[in-house]
């Protein structure tokens, strides 16, 4: 008995103990690392090898870099915070009502919450017991976790996502400032594409690496939508600068 009831109970404990590390488990922090450099370096790069492309001075293009990767980073953390803010608010708006139903049918409740481990698998005798003490114990929590799927740990926290999403944003734009700021000239346009590329590259293998997935097919994903949007950026520069 003890041993069934450790699994519906607690199943994050149960990973640490057997010290599995899982995949899914990195899949809110990988999104937003992933996203965020990914974000600031295709974005980065692909603004600058557009002003590039129509010949602007070398001053102009870093001035355009920067205020890129400013001008990202801030949209990111404020989209990121919105977003996950409206998520914290539909987690209280469950919480409460789930406190509310508690309180008002707890027999109700918990017959609901034994419903839940028969779907996955507990006979009827164990899924009661099962229900019964993870009903002692925390009723409210039991719910938010086994029956909306929110978790402690998975809780949506709008500051550090919105903080996590810009410094990303940052770190990704890095690479496109760096080339312009230490090989200006004829042929930043080529530097800036070639290791935009680069960097996408490594982003993609390590982004399906950390997260299980095939290196080769997450590496050329990265790769071709990244080359289409620099392609497109950098021929709309050539317009202007053939206009100029």
């Amino acid at each position: 008995m003890a041993e069934a009831d450790s699994h519906p109970a607690n199943p994050d404990k149960g990973h640490d103990v057997v010290g599995e590390g899982h995949y899914v488990n990195r899949t809110g922090w990988l999104r937003a690392a992933v996203l965020g450099a990914n974000d600031g370096l295709l974005s980065t790069g692909s603004l600058m090898a557009g002003v590039a492309a129509a010949a602007i001075a070398p001053s102009q293009l870093m001035l355009t870099g920067v205020a890129g990767v400013v001008a990202g980073a801030m949209s990111m953390a404020a989209g990121e915070f919105v977003s996950v803010s409206s998520q914290a608010d539909s987690e209280r708006a469950d919480r409460y009502r789930e406190a509310t139903a508690l309180r008002e049918n707890p027999h109700g409740e918990l017959g609901e919450l034994a419903e839940i481990y028969k779907q996955r698998g507990l006979d009827h005798g164990l899924a009661h017991e099962v229900a019964r003490q993870l009903s002692e114990n925390d009723a409210l929590d039991a719910h938010m976790r086994d029956e909306l799927g929110v978790t402690e740990t998975g809780s949506a926290r709008p500051f550090e996502a919105a903080i996590a999403s810009a410094a990303a944003f940052v770190s990704g734009g890095m690479a496109p400032l760096a080339v312009a700021w230490f090989l200006p000239g004829p042929h930043v346009l080529v530097a800036i594409a070639t290791v935009t590329v680069v960097m996408l590259a490594i982003l993609g293998a390590a982004g399906a690496k950390a997260g299980g997935a095939p290196i080769l097919r997450g590496t050329l994903r990265v790769i071709v939508f990244g080359a289409i949007a620099m392609g497109v950026t950098t021929l709309v520069g050539l317009q202007f600068h053939a206009h100029g």
